[in-house]
């Protein structure tokens, strides 16, 4: 089954690539790797998950952030790739930030919402490496924000 295949069956529609907030492009293509910029859980233009993991809400809602970051991930490598997603040869890097409270370990357990998905989508190609990091301020504040390194064909 194609990456496009598997999207379809878990009901997911890629939305328009969010286009960055600042003096920057949302993605960039050098040699065979395509890097997002940070992509931060919009949705419909709206930021869906603003606030702390470990006080304005708990994992779970921080991992739907995470995925919903992965989804606009995938809506910016689609458009590099010219909607073809079997292109994707490998999910080679996630890069992931969660704004949290003081104490907050969780950051781990909220990324793995955007590590599921990759996987889900592109199978061993989606196992890729990871930074998880927890940070105290987060642009727009956002509850998550990744970055992607593709490896494309």
């Amino acid at each position: 089954m194609t990456p496009n295949e598997k999207l379809k069956e878990m009901g997911i529609v890629l939305p328009e690539p969010p286009a960055g907030v600042g003096a920057y492009v949302p993605w960039i293509q050098t040699g065979n790797l395509v890097i997002t910029s940070g992509q931060l859980p919009w949705k419909d233009g709206v930021m869906a998950f603003g606030g702390k993991c470990g006080s304005d809400f708990g994992i779970p809602d921080g991992y739907q952030a995470a995925k919903l970051c992965a989804i606009n991930a995938l809506a910016q490598i689609s458009q590099a790739v010219d909607g073809d997603l079997s292109c994707v040869k490998q999910i080679v890097r996630v890069e992931g930030f969660v704004h949290t409270a003081p104490g907050f370990r969780g950051h781990p357990d909220v990324l793995n919402g955007a590590s599921e998905f990759f996987n889900h989508v592109f199978g061993d190609a989606g196992i890729h490496a990871r930074v998880a990091l927890g940070i105290d301020e987060m642009p727009l504040n956002a509850a998550v924000q990744i970055v992607v390194w593709v490896e494309v064909a």
